[in-house]
């Protein structure tokens, strides 16, 4: 392939990258897609179905090769399952000024592999933030902007949701609701009747209740309500890169994957002032390779986008390619968390559910909407389920005979948790950048974290716990016990920032297109393109804008601009 030469080069090939990747194969570009990760295709997923006693560890993971994950050991999905799906941590290192959290996928597809399916749209008030309350920078868009590629997105991907009317959480193009079970409906007839301003709604998740027509074309077909998303989904059912976009792009005959190939710096043209490729690592030979295309999409998630543009240095841009005015790299988010409450609901010991639904309740968010709070700006959104206890209670148990085995068997009582998801003030001193000398096995310069909460997002965090164990008093549940413990940035695996949209080149990084503003040919899409974070999770958005892009370099394409 050296030397090749492609219309389209797409970076990482996760929720953006591999939706970009369909987008320009199926409008007839030559697309090439870069992964560091490795490969994995859809339906070759090696701890699928397997029970714990076909596991090497049967489910758990031995300490030394925790160490090797020093840092993806504490997402909340790993397990003996899962942690081929994370990256080595002693392998792909980054310093750590202040703490942060970097969880990564290790396979092609990233983290839409194991990502939490949660899928919501911005509103209105989410695009007006910054110009409201004066921090970071304004967007050069508004809802209405990008509305229409919602539209486009959430059929493709398949989102299961109900109709609210919401301004502060629009609805979308749904497929039908995840139900309640008998203590949500519950739940959210008496805090509804308490709180009219709060609402409890059906979790919106990417997992098919009702496969469409384009679904099936792919594969892809209804949820078996395994619980089993993160490991990889044969059925499709859950929406990745793997099953649906990649495979989409696929059958047009136009997209060139190739995996393991770090991507380390966006080769700059000083002639044309346009990027003219990227300089990559085959990390299995490492052999070094450039290849060249005509458009240069950056979509390898918010830190590492942002790490390769700091490092494509040349004379004209000898801080980062379309870093003049040292925009790259600030306004770093995450949605900050660690707030909230659990309890026990008295009674319903007759009933029960069937199946492990994907997704459980969703409380959208309901501070400084109508009213201001006073002790901190912006709002957070709820996420909670109820369920019964299992049998595990039995392992730390006492017992023995027929009594306990019957004991066993039956369902315990009925519980309920929620956690808060809080938006983070988008702040220029939040940052990162490249560290001066050390570099991977790659050669790769690490990224340093200075990142940190504020007193906004602490005050935040102590009301969600305040307000969640209100709810939970007005729904009926007793013992319950509200939490308050701030997250780490990074902890919500919601990084935004880096490489924001604005309206002028000296305090953003891209136009309202999310192309850069001083290389054209070079656009962002992930995550690190956002101006503010929300508090509703960000991936179908991500996807929302991707689609747009591609759509205006399109365009251009067509018009000979690019």
């Amino acid at each position: 392939m050296r030397n090749r030469e492609f219309d389209v080069i797409v970076v990482g090939s996760g929720m953006s990258g591999g939706y970009a990747a369909k987008q320009f194969c199926e409008k007839g570009y030559r697309t090439l897609v870069l992964d560091r990760g490795e490969m994995v295709k859809h339906g070759q997923y090696k701890t699928e179905g397997k029970a714990p006693w076909q596991m090497p560890f049967r489910g758990d993971v031995p300490e030394e090769l925790k160490a090797e994950q020093y840092i993806q050991k504490d997402v909340y999905i790993y397990s003996d399952y899962t942690r081929h799906h994370l990256i080595n941590d002693q392998d792909h290192p980054y310093e750590q000024k202040r703490p942060f959290v970097w969880y990564r996928g290790s396979k092609v597809g990233g983290k839409s592999l194991i990502w939490g399916r949660q899928s919501y749209r911005w509103s209105r008030l989410d695009f007006e933030a910054n110009k409201l309350d004066g921090n970071g920078v304004d967007w050069p868009v508004r809802y209405e902007d990008i509305e229409p590629w919602y539209d486009q997105v959430e059929p493709f991907v398949g989102i299961s949701g109900s109709y609210e009317g919401l301004d502060v959480l629009p609805d979308g193009k749904f497929l039908p609701a995840q139900p309640l079970n008998i203590v949500e409906r519950d739940m959210k007839q008496r805090i509804e009747r308490a709180f009219p301003d709060r609402h409890f709604i059906p979790a919106r998740v990417a997992n098919l209740t009702q496969p469409a027509k384009q679904h099936l074309e792919l594969g892809r077909v209804q949820c078996q309500a395994r619980s089993e998303c993160p490991r990889g989904c044969s059925f499709g059912a859950y929406y990745s890169s793997n099953s649906a976009a990649l495979p989409a792009a696929e059958r047009t005959g136009n997209l060139t994957l190739v995996a393991n190939a770090q991507v380390q710096e966006v080769i700059y043209d000083e002639a044309s002032g346009r990027a003219s490729g990227v300089a990559y690592v085959d990390m299995r030979s490492g052999e070094r390779k450039r290849v060249r295309a005509r458009v240069v999409f950056m979509c390898a998630s918010t830190l590492a986008s942002v790490q390769i543009l700091l490092n494509s240095k040349s004379k004209v841009f000898p801080y980062g390619i379309g870093n003049r005015f040292d925009v790259l790299g600030r306004y770093i988010m995450d949605h900050c968390g660690g707030g909230g409450a659990s309890g026990m609901m008295p009674g319903y010991l007759g009933d029960y559910y069937k199946g492990r639904r994907p997704g459980g309740i969703y409380i959208p968010r309901f501070r400084n909407i109508n009213e201001t709070h006073g002790a901190f700006e912006r709002g957070y959104g709820f996420q909670g389920a109820a369920s019964r206890a299992s049998w595990q209670w039995a392992k730390s148990a006492k017992g023995i005979g027929k009594a306990f085995k019957a004991r066993v068997r039956q369902p315990g009582n009925w519980y309920f948790s929620m956690w808060g998801f809080g938006e983070s003030l988008p702040k220029r001193d939040n940052r990162v950048y490249l560290h001066e000398s050390k570099r991977d096995q790659w050669g790769m310069p690490l990224l340093v974290m200075d990142v940190a909460y504020t007193s906004n997002e602490q005050a935040m965090i102590r009301d969600m716990s305040e307000t969640a164990a209100e709810m939970l008093k007005v729904a009926g549940l007793v013992d319950i016990r509200p939490f308050e413990g701030e997250a780490l940035p990074g902890s919500a695996i919601h990084e935004m920032g880096g490489a924001c949209m604005g309206r002028a080149v000296e305090t953003s990084y891209l136009n309202k297109w999310n192309q850069c503003h001083d290389v054209k040919n070079l656009f962002v899409t992930d995550g690190s393109a956002f101006s503010s974070g929300s508090c509703v999770n960000p991936s179908v958005t991500f996807m929302a804008f991707t689609a747009r892009a591609v759509d205006f370099a399109d365009q251009q394409l067509k018009q000979g601009y690019l």
